[in-house]
């Protein structure tokens, strides 16, 4: 047997999880409620997700708080703060405060 390990492999190296969220899961369940609420909503709003942004916006916020995925900025995900949709001359029906 090698140094490695009985299936081979460096055992002194630690996994580097994917980027953007994927991992880790969230087992304990600390975001379910956030995530039930945007469930609802894309469910209640016939699938149409530019209804329930603000669930969504609050889903990442949670999984951001409890180290489920990387912090970045809400702007890096799609959410841009109201000063700037008037800047920038969009029409917007729902806005979302940062």
């Amino acid at each position: 047997m090698s140094a490695g390990g009985a299936f081979g492999g460096n055992r002194g190296l630690s996994p580097v999880p994917p980027e953007k969220s994927v991992f880790p899961l969230d087992h304990m369940h600390l975001c379910d409620l956030d995530k039930k609420e945007y469930l609802s909503c894309l469910k209640t709003s016939g699938h149409q997700s530019e209804k329930c942004r603000l669930f969504s916006k609050k889903y990442l916020e949670c999984r951001m708080e409890k180290n489920l995925m990387a912090k970045q900025d809400m702007s890096e995900l799609g959410f841009v703060k109201e000063s700037n949709l008037e800047a920038s001359g969009e029409k917007v029906t729902e806005r979302i405060g940062n």
